[in-house]
């Protein structure tokens, strides 16, 4: 081949790899789906933002709800990679039914249990007996049967003998945000909620009490088994082990679990 040709038709080998160069990023580039518990959706929203920055072209989608309403999707066979309960009794539960790898699963962050009222409550209870008052109508609580957070409130309140005398004032949600969300809207006087998700609101709502809980409150995460992106979804899971994603769960008020 005359040596201009050559030239011309290296040129053109070189143009067409460059063409193609975007096209075999594309075909490359994971989607990561991580289902998380609601509770986790604002620390999650930023550690996916810097784990796919160190990840070009791959994408984390976050699923937020209620951890039993996740694994009963996981279940179903909704897609996802990741999950991450706000309990160890609905990864168990994960494990037991083998949807979850277990030699991939770790607990990376811990919780409070707090009791909240609107930033206009002028009588805040002093202790959880002091719930039954008549000012006290409504009180949000996520549902025991799907959200874990109710769970931990409901064995606090039967341990104090109070959870039969309350029973008509308890409005039951679908997960712990929207117990947060019924208290910063007035629609309950109180409800029982995360330390860090009242510090979401905290310009409607404040902390009147700790509640201790019997059960310290971890936070486990594994690996699903149908997982497509095995890799990646390991990755993601050691991310969550790193410093700087711990100084990202300590800003939003997580702690390390006990």
């Amino acid at each position: 081949m005359p040596a201009r040709s050559l030239h011309v038709f290296s040129r053109c080998a070189l143009l067409l790899t460059l063409a193609l160069l975007p096209l075999a990023s594309a075909f490359a580039a994971e989607e990561l789906t991580v289902s998380a518990a609601a509770s986790l959706s604002n620390a999650f929203g930023d550690i996916a933002k810097t784990f796919e920055a160190k990840h070009p072209g791959d994408k984390v989608i976050l699923n937020v709800a209620a951890s039993d309403v996740l694994l009963k999707q996981i279940e179903q066979g909704a897609p996802a990679d990741v999950f991450a309960s706000a309990d160890e009794i609905t990864m168990d539960r994960a494990a037991s039914a083998q949807r979850i790898d277990v030699s991939t699963r770790t607990d990376f962050a811990g919780n409070t249990l707090v009791l909240i009222v609107t930033n206009s409550t002028t009588q805040p209870p002093q202790n959880l007996s002091a719930l039954q008052a008549e000012s006290f109508k409504h009180i949000a609580i996520g549902n025991p049967a799907s959200v874990p957070a109710g769970r931990y409130a409901q064995a606090a309140l039967i341990e104090q003998n109070l959870w039969q005398p309350l029973q008509a004032k308890l409005v039951l949600a679908q997960n712990v945000r929207q117990a947060l969300d019924y208290v910063a809207r007035g629609e309950a006087d109180a409800g029982f909620v995360y330390a860090t998700d009242a510090a979401t609101q905290s310009e409607k709502v404040h902390v009147v009490l700790t509640v201790p809980t019997t059960t310290p409150i971890r936070y486990p995460v594994a690996m699903v088994n149908a997982s497509s992106h095995a890799a990646l979804a390991r990755e993601f899971i050691a991310t969550l082990k790193s410093a700087e994603a711990q100084t990202t769960l300590e800003r939003y008020g997580f702690s390390l679990p006990n």
